[in-house]
């Protein structure tokens, strides 16, 4: 046979199997919906002592999902902490390698009553479905799942050769997984990671991201006095904590969003005239942002449009606050005590050990000596950015827009998955994220949801990934 009517062969081959694939996902469609109902009923809140039996439980499920699908080697790996879930299919001789990477841990419900329905018992409303750990991220690991179904089932096969790490720390900071892919580098050696942990751009326009933050986070605890005091009898001989950490706090920025801490900004890596270019042409409209957040005002860094602040300059947050008397009612009383926690996201190059230790001394500078000062580095991650024109992105491309019946636009994202800039350090990895969560999706508030035609086309999206993947050969 003459090598041009070979291709043409292996092409409509190719077609055919793949037509396949697509109508098995297609007739499946309803099944799918009910097993991720089953999926999001496990409620594996990481940071929650009282749920360790729930979240080994989920994993157990998950690694009962994977050998039912077909995928081998499956098996529960202990960490120090929460079990990693792994599985492999190598049979595709010659193809490329995919790490997929996602996590089965879920975070909290808090505040419980502001759920429109239980967090637990997933309910489909107005074509989404709303439950704890939907788009962040069991509903996006299941969508590989099932599309590594449906070619196994199809086919017998994948196009390319798999290997799936889904881990339970995720929320609370992945504080083992660095220690277990040193420790496993040789079983998750490939070509590629593909994550799918991360939003769409908008709704109807599906994008590939290409950045993603780092952060530090912190708690700071201050004590004034062994208890709480009478404001009366005492006010006006102690400092106040509540009052000294409102000060601190307030000295972390200056009026026009910029940090204040010495050398926050030394290593930032500049945005490039190109990408605030390529920024400004997305379809990005400011005043209906502002009116879906409840915002009466956009605010941010000077200088920088909202997406160049939420994608490519670093920022200082308060995440929560802790002192005195906050029941019903009048309580006159100097609290002992005060707590915040806060956090940091950064951008390349900044280091996040580099950014706690600068973050460490601006504190001990700025706290008076009435109070006694605790720090504590809680968690963090570093950012990561690769080059949106390499091969398996360019495939990742392709991919989604076979499955949404649009091409991608390409974008940053303000969050941090660590994990990814792990990948490229200890394996020598690039990552495609793959996400078709959308912004407004609540992953860490009351009433997260996923909208089901984006979880269906992420389904029909991630087979053909595989597929496109396997021609970078």
């Amino acid at each position: 046979m003459e090598v041009g009517n070979w291709k043409l062969g292996v092409a409509k081959y190719n077609s055919v199997v793949m037509n396949n694939v697509i109508d098995f996902i297609n007739t499946n469609r309803d099944r799918y919906v009910d097993e991720l109902k089953e999926y999001l009923a496990i409620p594996s809140i990481s940071a929650l002592p009282q749920h360790q039996a729930d979240v080994r439980r989920c994993a157990e499920w998950t690694a009962e999902e994977m050998r039912r699908i077909g995928l081998q080697n499956v098996r529960l790996i202990e960490t120090p902490g929460n079990p990693v879930v792994y599985g492999d299919w190598l049979g595709a001789a010659g193809s490329p390698t995919i790490l997929f990477y996602g996590h089965y841990d879920v975070q909290p419900v808090d505040p419980v009553e502001l759920w429109e329905s239980p967090p637990f018992q997933a309910t489909v409303r107005d074509g989404e479905i709303y439950a704890r750990g939907s788009a962040d991220d069991k509903g996006q690991v299941f969508m590989h799942l099932k599309a590594v179904e449906a070619h196994l089932k199809q086919t017998g096969r994948l196009p390319v050769n798999m290997r799936i790490i889904l881990e339970g720390e995720e929320e609370v900071g992945s504080a083992h997984l660095d220690d277990f892919v040193k420790a496993h580098k040789n079983e998750l050696s490939a070509d590629v990671v593909v994550i799918s942990d991360s939003p769409m751009f908008d709704r109807g326009i599906p994008s590939i991201c290409y950045g993603l933050r780092g952060l530090v986070y912190f708690q700071i605890d201050l004590r004034g006095t062994k208890s709480d005091l009478h404001s009366g009898s005492f006010g006006g001989a102690v400092a106040n904590p509540a009052m000294v950490l409102a000060q601190v706090l307030a000295q972390m920025k200056d009026k026009g969003g910029r940090v204040k801490i010495p050398g926050f900004y030394d290593a930032v890596r500049p945005l490039r005239d190109e990408e605030r270019a390529e920024f400004k042409k997305l379809p990005f409209n400011e005043t209906r942002y502002r009116k879906e957040l409840g915002a009466p005002k956009l605010f941010g860094e000077s200088g920088y449009s909202t997406l160049e602040r939420v994608w490519g300059r670093p920022t200082f947050e308060v995440n929560g606050l802790l002192a005195g008397f906050t029941g019903e009612g009048a309580k006159t009383v100097i609290p002992a005590v005060a707590m915040a926690k806060v956090s940091m996201r950064l951008v390349p190059d900044q280091e996040p050990d580099a950014i706690a230790r600068l973050f460490e001394a601006y504190v001990a500078k700025v706290a008076p000596k009435t109070v006694e000062l605790k720090v504590t580095r809680m968690h963090g991650g570093k950012p990561w950015m690769t080059d949106f024109d390499n091969p398996f992105v360019q495939a990742a491309g392709r991919a989604i827009e076979k499955g949404f019946g649009k091409a991608p636009v390409f974008n940053r994202e303000g969050g941090s998955i660590p994990v990814v800039a792990t990948f490229q350090e200890i394996l020598g990895l690039p990552s495609v994220l793959f996400g078709v969560g959308l912004p407004d999706e609540n992953a860490h508030a009351p009433n997260e949801r996923l909208d089901l035609g984006n979880f269906h086309g992420g389904i029909i999206a991630s087979a053909y990934l595989y597929d496109e993947v396997a021609r970078t050969r």
